[in-house]
């Protein structure tokens, strides 16, 4: 708990074995996690098997794959019907230290935001911790590219470490959201067409062989996918287009 505030992370699982119960121990670590949710999505190595070994977890498995997004979907449907206040995305793969748990909690249970997300770019840490120059390159251009068409001054759109409270994602449409990777970015979108501030945080990261990582196809479809969702923003902005995406409140 934090002040009074019952706080869930969340974790979207597939294939994450080798990386799971660490991940899961130093979150626990942090002192202020009421309570783990694990939502597999198919997984065909032994992550379900490790997760009903955790105390304090909740375990979903999917029936079917339903993707990045559609693992998201679950969980934040879950730990609101759980009573959550304030739900933190952990990856299970270790690329994101749990150590800033407290922060993220901090910053959302005293009413200072609603939104918070670990930024790998803010200190330099991405290309520090392993991050392919590639990738770097792209995200730093996709960024450029978001914050001019949505009007935003994020450092990163791109990192899966996030924090929000309850009565943010009560007021999102996230079914209306993709079930691949670009949910992440059209959540955050709607985070802003909602009128609400990005608080970001400095985020050390870890690359290695273990943790998860999408190839270039995928980032190719995952960018064009960005670079969409801010066109389709902007013109909702200006009248010229209705989306599910970005409702009129």
């Amino acid at each position: 708990m934090y002040n009074g505030q019952k706080v869930i992370v969340v974790m979207p699982a597939y294939n994450a074995q080798k990386t799971l119960r660490k991940t899961y121990q130093e979150v626990m670590e942090q002192g202020v996690v009421d309570l783990v949710i694990i939502v597999d999505d198919r997984s065909t190595d032994e992550t379900v098997a490790i997760a009903k070994t955790l105390p304090h977890t909740i375990l979903y498995v999917h029936k079917k794959n339903k993707g990045y997004g559609g693992n998201q979907k679950s969980c934040y449907r879950i730990a609101l019907e759980e009573g959550a206040d304030i739900v933190i995305m952990v990856h299970p793969d270790y690329q994101y230290t749990p150590k800033l748990i407290p922060a993220l909690t901090a910053l959302i249970g005293n009413g200072l935001y609603q939104c918070v997300i670990g930024s790998r770019i803010l200190g330099g840490y991405a290309l520090k911790g392993g991050m392919p120059v590639w990738k770097y390159v792209a995200n730093r251009f996709l960024t450029l590219t978001e914050n001019f068409l949505i009007g935003a001054k994020l450092s990163e759109y791109h990192s899966g470490y996030r924090a929000f409270s309850r009565a943010l994602l009560e007021s999102l449409p996230l079914e209306n959201n993709s079930n691949d990777f670009i949910f992440d970015n059209q959540m955050l979108t709607q985070v802003i067409w909602a009128g609400y501030t990005v608080a970001e945080v400095s985020c050390p990261t870890l690359y290695f062989g273990d943790a998860s990582s999408v190839g270039l196809t995928r980032s190719i479809i995952y960018g064009l996918g960005c670079v969409r969702t801010a066109f389709i923003f902007r013109l909702a902005k200006w009248g010229l287009i209705s989306s599910k995406l970005f409702p009129t409140y």
